[in-house]
Order: C-alpha cells, then sequence, then structure tokens
C-alpha cells in the first residue's frame, strides 16, 4: 500500500504540484491550507500520513504553531517532518529542511528517505510520469491559472 504524505502548504499551485509529483512516485497525498486544516484531517478525520511536508508561512495557523501543536499531541508527534520554506529558518524542529524554490527530486528523495517502504515504486522510473506532469502544467497555462484566461 502506497504511503500517505500530507503538504501543509497555503499557495494552492506549489500544493498542487507537490500532491502530483508525489502522486507520480507513488505515494497517496494529502493537501491541507495551514496548520488548523492540517490538525483537523489529523485528528478528526484520521489521516495518518508517513511524513508531513510543512510550508511555514501561511495565515490562520502557520507552520511554527502547527509544529508546536503537532509535537505536544502524542498521536501526532512522532510523524516526521519536512519544512519547505523560502525562510532560512531551521529553528523549527524537522527531519529535513528544504528552501523554496526547491528541486522536486532533492524533496521527493528527502521523502523517500522518512517513508522507504514507497522507494521502490520510485526506482521503477516513474521520472518520466512527472517529466510527463511539468509538461501538461507548462503547456496548459489556463489550467495553472484555476481555468480563467484574462483579456
Amino acid at each position: 500500500m502506497a504511503e500517505t504524505v500530507m503538504v501543509i502548504e497555503d499557495d494552492a499551485l506549489i500544493r498542487d504540484m507537490v500532491m502530483q509529483f508525489l502522486a507520480c512516485e507513488g505515494f497517496t497525498p494529502v493537501g491541507a491550507r495551514n496548520g488548523e486544516e492540517a490538525l483537523h484531517q489529523l485528528r478528526e478525520d484520521h489521516i495518518h500520513p508517513a511524513v508531513i511536508l510543512l510550508d511555514l508561512m501561511m495565515p490562520v495557523m502557520n507552520g511554527w504553531q502547527f509544529r508546536a501543536r503537532q509535537l505536544q499531541d502524542p498521536a501526532l508527534a512522532g510523524i516526521p517532518v519536512i519544512v519547505m520554506s523560502a525562510l532560512d529558518d531551521d529553528d523549527v524542529p524537522a527531519e529535513a529542511h528544504i528552501s523554496k524554490p526547491f528541486k522536486i527530486d532533492v524533496l521527493l528523495d528527502a521523502v523517500s528517505r522518512l517513508a522507504p517502504s514507497s522507494s521502490t515504486l520510485r526506482q521503477q522510473g516513474s521520472r518520466a510520469s512527472i517529466a510527463a506532469v511539468l509538461s501538461l502544467a507548462h503547456g496548459n497555462p489556463a489550467k495553472r491559472g484555476g481555468g480563467h484566461s484574462s483579456a
């Protein structure tokens, strides 16, 4: 069974693209727009991710607040976190820190190290699928812009 990866990111384009890359690599991605939404999914919807990708600067509940609450909850504290942020903030306790903008290979390698049971799927040549996702994203500007074109 594919490992679940939670992506906590307020930027819809980044969140959706990371989730598409993860799906192409054989993971089951789950997205949240902020820390509060993520905590709700973890606690109320009983989502059990193998790893959490966490942005820091978000409205409602930011990454620092989410991580503090996660570490205070014994049921959630053991879930590894990869911080992905434009800020150079190593003060947030996490298994890895990845600076934005990041190369998708760096992010996927970090996720695979923390969710190793899915690494066999990654070794079966799914990079071609990622290239296809990228070409679709770049070839369809209306989709990237939410389906609306400006006149």
